[in-house]
């Protein structure tokens, strides 16, 4: 029986253990990475990559490593429990080289086009036009599968605001932000509280004149440390909270967010569970 090959397309958090999965599975998988190293967004590099999403160089990652580690694999015990991104590669590079991985890798190959095969109805294959990066040409591979690896954060998402056009200062998203002191003593307004939002208001606060950090509804703010200095996620995932009706695992999580502070007080509790 001939073995089915399998087109993963990224080789970052998702397609690392992809292409694992695809091993353990008797599959021949066949990963195109555009980029030159494996780590997808988590691989921090200084100069912007048009379409190629990438953390801040002071991200630390939200989640423990008892609870991100791939279940194959844990994370060794010396690296601190919430990551730095330096880390979070290191990590990816321990479980790539631990599982051979990165010899199934492409690099420089970039995924332009993907189309069912002309006898999809038949073959149930796939067709992708793939392009070198260094050298620009463009070839035709059919695969038996595809394993769209490539994430969500690879392109900025610019609101559309008035006024926004004729603004004398500086606009960046932050999928662009990589060096804090171009806003040292500016005023600078962060917009969104999600992930990027929080953390780039907090390394501005430190060097900025002033940071206002807008959003359009309140959000609760979870420390990484609960009690006794135990990783959250750890003391919050248990399956005794699964048995809990979900207004009462609401108001239990509520009351433990405000003994931290009052969110309303600092105009941020409009927002419920």
């Amino acid at each position: 029986m001939t073995t089915k090959k399998i087109a993963v397309i990224g080789a970052g958090a998702c397609g690392l253990p992809a292409i694992k999965c695809c091993l353990d599975e008797g599959l021949q998988p066949v990963c195109l990475e555009r980029t030159y190293s494996i780590g997808g967004l988590w691989n921090y590099t200084e100069e912007v990559r048009p379409g190629q999403a990438c953390v801040m160089k002071s991200t630390i990652i939200n989640t423990s490593k008892e609870i991100m580690a791939f279940s194959d694999l844990p994370i060794p015990k010396e690296f601190p429990n919430y990551m730095h991104n330096q880390y979070v590669m290191k990590y990816f590079h321990f479980y790539a080289d631990h599982f051979e991985l990165k010899k199934y890798i492409q690099f420089g190959k970039e995924v332009e086009h993907l189309v069912k095969a002309d006898d999809f109805e038949k073959s149930g294959k796939w067709k992708l036009i793939i392009k070198d990066v260094t050298s620009g040409k463009a070839s035709e591979q059919i695969f038996d599968g595809v394993m769209v690896c490539t994430g969500h954060h690879a392109e900025p998402n610019l609101p559309s605001l008035p006024g926004l056009d004729v603004f004398q200062g500086k606009v960046v998203h932050t999928h662009d932000f990589k060096d804090s002191y171009e806003f040292v003593d500016k005023h600078v307004l962060v917009i969104g509280l999600g992930n990027s939002g929080g953390d780039v208001a907090v390394e501005l606060g430190h060097i900025a004149s002033q940071v206002w950090l807008s959003t359009r509804r309140g959000t609760w703010v979870l420390n990484r440390v609960s009690e006794y200095g135990l990783p959250a996620d750890i003391v919050a995932i248990r399956r005794i909270f699964e048995l809990l009706p979900l207004s009462l695992k609401n108001t239990m999580t509520q009351s433990k967010l405000q003994q931290r502070f009052d969110h309303d007080r600092y105009g941020m509790g409009i927002f419920t569970l």
